[in-house]
């Protein structure tokens, strides 16, 4: 199926105006009014929207696998959420949606019922709905569809930059609150002209959760625990940055190390082109530090079965990403068995079980501790040193990549940066660096 730009245009808004329909919907039903549970004015919801495209973006292969296509609709579809959530709340201190009362939920943000009904969605929306909305598409003339297209985008850029700066506003306001101690009449009086206001009034009262007063309290008792006297305390935003450059170095080392051990040779695991780095190993030390920091003291056996289900699905994510990306699989554990396309296997997943038991109960609390002996202004400029080189080394080896895949088709260079691509990065260099990368025919 061709998934085309337009095509998942349309995709994108019939999804996102669906999902606004079932919100609203729902709202309607528990508060027995019409109620926009959009974070946009337009009939949108864009989480819907934007799951639909992960779904034929990461997916495909599992088409004639339905158990496990429904199994990564959960998967995905709960990342999404998670991510949204978390993110909104680190905004404005407040949850938008609550599953705390759901049974098998997390952190409040996702629900096994939920998770389920993305599941059901995933494999609706691969083996039934994309092929309808697409034959349904083909009828509509081109030169109507593509100009409607753009239109709504504009619609939307603008949509989503208003609603977003009312809220950032409204945050604005409630942190001069807890400077000035101002009074909640003020600030309903100060909060902006009439589109700000009735942007404001419209998502306090589709997201309950928002109430100013309890913004307010929980901005109080959040800044009360912050301290700032100690560098990248606790799972702030520096010491991941730590722990990811850490988890790529330790990673690239016990992927080398594993493979002298199982196949006699030593063979270059790094992901990046300068010096010993695994992304996925950093990354996937991020996600366990960031996603199980609060359950840091449950049981191994709760660690591990957790590590398993997100390692694996992050793996198979990396997977799909990199093939997308540079059109290289970088893994392949076809011969494995118990795999699932080649991209993981159940021995690898329970190897990050594993990993995150050993990482979470063994390395991370002494690993926390040394970063947070760093001072605070040698740490911080520090950091953004390593966040420099890694941009830059992340996007060199991204140049190298493509160019080595050029090469393939068209050896001879073309550009100034084609030319010193080939100079610095020749085949036998790549083919060092990646000795299992396998080009893909796109």
């Amino acid at each position: 199926m061709d998934y085309g730009f337009y095509p998942v245009l349309w995709l994108f808004f019939i999804y996102s105006f669906a999902g606004w329909l079932l919100e609203t919907a729902q709202a309607a039903v528990k508060q027995k009014r019409f109620v926009n549970r959009g974070f946009l004015n337009m009939p949108l919801c864009p989480i819907y929207g934007t799951v639909s495209l992960v779904f034929p973006m990461f997916l495909p292969d599992l088409y004639d696998r339905p158990l496990f296509l429904f199994l990564g609709g959960m998967i995905l579809s709960a990342f999404v959420e998670f991510v949204s959530g978390w993110m909104l709340e680190k905004i404005f201190h407040r949850k938008w949606w609550d599953y705390s009362d759901e049974k098998f939920q997390f952190e409040g943000y996702v629900c096994l019922k939920y998770a389920a009904v993305w599941g059901v969605f995933a494999v609706l929306c691969i083996r039934f709905l994309n092929p309808l909305v697409f034959r349904l598409g083909s009828f509509v003339p081109t030169w109507i569809s593509i100009p409607l297209l753009w239109v709504l985008t504009v619609l939307l850029v603008i949509d989503f930059a208003s609603s977003a700066a009312a809220l950032l506003q409204m945050k604005q306001r409630l942190r001069r609150v807890d400077e000035i101690g101002d009074s909640l009449g003020q600030i309903t009086d100060a909060l902006g002209n009439v589109v700000t206001r009735r942007i404001q009034r419209r998502v306090l009262h589709a997201y309950p959760n928002l109430e100013v007063e309890k913004i307010i309290e929980a901005k109080k008792e959040h800044a009360a625990q912050e301290k700032p006297s100690v560098f990248a305390a606790g799972c702030s935003f520096y010491k991941l940055v730590w722990l990811f450059v850490i988890g790529c170095v330790l990673g690239d080392f016990t992927e080398t190390i594993f493979c002298r051990v199982t196949a006699g040779v030593w063979m270059s695991r790094s992901s990046l082109v300068y010096g010993p780095f695994s992304i996925v190993w950093g990354l996937g030390c991020v996600m366990f530090t960031a996603l199980l920091y609060r359950w840091r003291d449950k049981s191994d056996r709760f660690v591990f079965i957790v590590g398993t289900v997100l390692g694996g699905a992050y793996e198979y994510v990396c997977s799909v990403f990199t093939e997308i990306v540079f059109g290289t699989v970088f893994w392949d554990y076809s011969k494995i068995p118990f795999n699932l396309g080649g991209r993981i296997n159940l021995l690898y997943c329970f190897f990050w079980g594993i990993a995150a038991v050993v990482w979470l109960k063994g390395c991370y609390p002494v690993l926390s501790r040394w970063i947070e002996k760093i001072p605070m202004r040698t740490g911080k400029i520090l950091t953004w040193i390593i966040i420099v080189f890694m941009v830059f080394n992340m996007a060199m080896s991204a140049l190298a990549m493509a160019r080595y895949n050029e090469r393939r088709t068209q050896p001879e260079p073309t550009t100034g940066i084609a030319v010193w691509l080939d100079e610095h990065f020749p085949d036998e260099r790549m083919e060092r660096i990646y000795p299992n990368a396998i080009a893909v025919d796109k």
